[in-house]
């Protein structure tokens, strides 16, 4: 009980220091990118006076950090009255601060969106494990054969190609000449099709892969001959007993890869105007330069990766003993 109780809190611990540091060089990032807020949001005609009351209104007349620079003054310590120290004693209340656009909630803004974001990632999940493990398996039980070196070259194709020449591709194919799904959008359920399948081709074949070569490696072990000798039909071999030691592997990958898909769908959800978190996050974030919203963005996306790898970390446990067990 002492160690479960240790091991929770040093992982609680290691995941709130990777929070401040993901959340401290996005801060830093921001401030180092060349560009005013207040220009953007007001335009080239906005006066001096329009300029200067809308970065006292949003705080950004006051330093960024303990320290700024000051040209030949050289460096200036600012203390606690910063944006930085503001921004992390908001965090601690639940406030991710306000739009500088649409002077509304972060939090509320980044809730619209969230699901979105997160139900395509389950969806391209879906796929890439219903594509994964039947043609895994059957790469894995015909080794050098004809199924075994195409599934490889697909595994290849959709590693070697970027979602943003899948994405079009798809469309051009599915949405301008079959005319079966519409191109952009999210309004109807059928529109998740193709962005989930841009979003999981990657992914599938990195899981092709992994299944593959666990399947290869299960069969060579002594219960495999043992359930064999049994009597036991090659089907209920594969799928009873190897599939099941050959997936623990797979979970881990599934779980790491929450993130890559996040972030993936980033440009996935801006090729098919997937109104999610990537496309707020770029669209009206970084392309408007609102602070606020690309930090509030970017700690959502990091606080789900870390709580995808814990649940992976669970999971893991519970399909092999032996890790519990060291």
């Amino acid at each position: 009980m002492k160690y479960k109780l240790q091991n929770f809190f040093r992982q609680l611990g290691l995941m709130l220091l990777v929070i401040w540091t993901v959340v401290s060089l996005v801060t830093l990032l921001i401030e180092l990118v060349p560009g005013d807020p207040a220009t953007t949001m007001l335009g080239e005609t906005a006066t001096p006076e329009q300029i200067a009351n809308f970065n006292e209104k949003h705080g950004l007349d006051r330093p960024a950090f303990f320290f700024s620079y000051h040209g030949e003054s050289g460096f200036k310590w600012n203390g606690a009255d910063n944006r930085y120290v503001d921004y992390f004693a908001g965090l601690l209340h639940g406030d991710l601060g306000k739009s500088f656009r649409t002077e509304r909630p972060v939090l509320d803004m980044i809730f619209e969106r969230y699901p979105s974001t997160i139900q395509l990632a389950l969806a391209s999940m879906l796929i890439a494990v219903g594509i994964a493990i039947p043609l895994g398996v059957l790469a894995g039980t015909h080794k050098n054969g004809l199924i075994d070196n195409a599934a490889s070259f697909i595994a290849l194709l959709g590693i070697s190609l970027p979602t943003f020449v899948i994405g079009p591709f798809l469309v051009y194919i599915f949405a301008v000449n079959l005319r079966w799904f519409s191109p952009t959008g999210s309004a109807n359920p059928e529109d998740i099709v193709l962005p989930a399948v841009t979003l999981g081709a990657a992914l599938s074949a990195i899981l092709t892969r992994m299944v593959r070569s666990s399947v290869i490696e299960e069969l060579g072990e002594d219960y495999v001959r043992t359930a064999r000798a049994k009597g036991l039909s090659e089907r209920k071999v594969v799928y009873k007993h190897v599939l099941k030691n050959g997936l623990i592997p797979v979970v881990t990958i599934l779980g790491l890869q929450l993130g890559v898909l996040l972030a993936g769908a980033i440009i996935t959800e801006k090729i098919f105007s997937w109104q999610g978190l990537g496309l707020l996050l770029l669209e009206d974030g970084i392309g408007k330069r609102d602070y606020r919203l690309v930090q509030g963005c970017v700690l959502v996306i990091s606080v789900t990766y870390i709580l995808a790898n814990s649940v992976t970390d669970f999971v893991y446990r519970k399909l092999d003993p032996r890790i519990r067990l060291s």
